[in-house]
């Protein structure tokens, strides 16, 4: 049975996130601009969505009592992060709440072999992979794949982090350790030597309408998303199979509201799916300002049962740097005036409590005629910027 939108009915819709980082403070911004009132639960104080939100409930996220007391302040539930345990988000849906994505689609996604093998039965292209639930079948992977080959951690990782490349036979028993293999399920890949990262946002309406936005191109550096390239700039047919491979991805799991479809071109160009992300993604910040309706509108619209806004670019390039903490220091950054200065530069500052070396703190979006202009005005604006103590 098809469910209805909310309707606003003389008071505005309460949205409910989980967590309360910057993700949810963006969400939560781009709801508000839409009249809706938000409560959010999260771990620790001064989160940076606890600024601008109407509730703040502190507790365990993956407590079912805490997830109830949430749900029960507010219309409709979604995530900020893939962490939460889906046998608790399962419970709300049981009482009668409603949560998007679901947590069906959460379970397929946050256990990464899963999320390969639904990749794989929807017949779309990754990186070949095999379950490890030890050391010896590490080293059947590296025969079947050849060496090197990562070796991942099913759950809970991200940036980086519960990744170990593996170059040789000799060198599971330290990766195995780093990774807690004897407590944690991992999983191998076969390393890919790939031309470009890209990624897409994809917005899935609950009704299953697809709202795509443009193929990007991501530059990493220390596992962590240095920038994005709005446009991606390759040829038609390469984005014509991205595009296609990200719909049918997150129609597979059957996700509803913004996920992030991160892929791999490979030198012969072919495109292979490497992970999903169930929420509104880094790589779609440049959305904010270089798309008609943002990553962040849309997946408010999505899980209120509202029409897609559109993807369409406002200029013919945007470009979005990340901003991460040069070490231990406050969470304003030094620079702030000489960055406004930058004229076409959006600074986004997350509003955390303190920096960290490699935090992300904030972000730089700018928009151009070209990817190179636009490019420039980031990065000029982005140098400015420094957060703690160089």
């Amino acid at each position: 049975m098809q469910e209805t939108p909310f309707q606003t009915i003389g008071r505005a819709p309460r949205i409910g996130i989980i967590g309360g980082g910057q993700l949810a403070r963006m969400t939560a911004g781009a709801a508000l601009q839409l009249g809706c009132e938000l409560a959010i639960l999260e771990r620790s104080e001064g989160a940076p969505a606890s600024r601008i939100v109407a509730e703040v409930i502190h507790g365990d996220w993956d407590d079912p009592k805490m997830l109830l007391k949430l749900a029960s302040r507010v219309d409709v539930l979604t995530l900020e992060n893939e962490f939460v345990d889906a046998n608790s988000l399962a419970k709300v849906e049981d009482a009668g709440h409603k949560l998007w994505p679901t947590s069906a689609t959460m379970r397929l996604i946050q256990d990464k072999l899963l999320q390969k093998e639904a990749m794989a039965k929807a017949g779309l292209k990754t990186a070949r992979f095999k379950a490890t639930p030890n050391r010896e079948a590490v080293a059947e992977a590296g025969a079947e794949f050849g060496w090197p080959l990562v070796l991942k951690a099913r759950r809970n990782g991200y940036d980086g982090k519960g990744n170990h490349t593996v170059r040789s036979e000799k060198d599971i028993e330290e990766a195995w350790t780093a990774l807690r293999g004897d407590s944690n399920g991992l999983y191998a890949e076969e390393f890919c030597p790939f031309a470009a990262e890209l990624a897409i946002i994809v917005t899935r309406a609950r009704n299953g309408e697809l709202a795509v936005y443009p193929l990007v191109e991501s530059v990493q550096k220390n596992h962590i998303c240095h920038l994005t390239k709005a446009p991606a700039g390759h040829p038609e047919d390469v984005t014509r199979k991205a595009m296609e491979a990200a719909q049918r991805a997150i129609s597979a799991i059957e996700g509803v509201g913004s996920f992030g479809v991160e892929m791999f071109l490979t030198r012969g160009n072919e495109i292979l799916i490497n992970e999903l992300a169930p929420r509104v993604h880094n790589t779609g910040h440049y959305t904010i300002e270089g798309c008609e309706c943002s990553q962040f509108e849309n997946h408010v619209r999505a899980i209120l049962g509202w029409p897609l806004g559109s993807t369409r670019m406002t200029a013919p390039a945007a470009v979005m740097v990340n901003l991460l903490g040069d070490s231990k220091g406050p969470g304003m950054p030094s620079g702030l005036t000489n960055a406004l200065s930058v004229p076409g530069a959006y600074i986004h500052i997350y509003g955390k409590t303190s920096s960290n070396k490699g935090r992300k703190m904030g972000h730089v979006t700018a928009l151009g005629s070209s990817v190179e202009e636009a490019l420039a005005k980031a990065q000029r604006a982005a140098e400015y910027l420094k957060f703690g103590q160089s």
